[in-house]
């Protein structure tokens, strides 16, 4: 992502992040922010009160793109990994569901967070095998 022409990136936060929220949240813009949806502030979140993001160090991102008109949620660590207890909320939810998830890992080189993020696959084989192929032929997953 890119806000006031500055790289977001792993490690490298938001310009206006106060580490509580924005410092410009009326002025924010349409995209990325305002299309920014966090699966804990959507209205009905399935999410339990102790997956808030600050708690369970994991921001959720739900329907974030389709697998064969399938929703396909998104797990981004708040961190370099989802916290076990969060990942197997977020796997369950998954099988529960019927809804693939995709989740990534901080790659970490010299103690620093890398733009490239580890991204694993959690749902059917086919599923699974398609995000791995659709990864080496360099397709965009969102």
């Amino acid at each position: 992502m890119v806000i006031d022409k500055v790289p977001i990136y792993p490690g490298q936060p938001c310009p206006h992040s106060t580490g509580k929220g924005c410092d410009d949240y009326e002025n924010r813009p349409v995209d990325p922010c305002d299309h920014f949806n966090c699966g804990w502030i959507i209205p009905n979140s399935p999410l339990p009160e102790w997956m808030k993001p600050d708690n369970a160090r994991v921001i959720v991102l739900f329907n974030k793109f389709k697998w064969h008109q399938v929703p396909v949620d998104l797990a981004v660590p708040v961190g370099k990994r989802i916290p076990p207890r969060s990942l197997a909320w977020l796997k369950n939810f998954s099988e529960t569901h019927l809804r693939p998830l995709v989740y990534t890992e901080q790659i970490v080189e010299n103690g620093k967070f890398q733009k490239q993020q580890r991204v694993l696959a959690h749902g059917p084989t086919a599923f699974q095998q398609d995000m791995l192929r659709w990864q080496q032929e360099g397709k965009k997953l969102w």
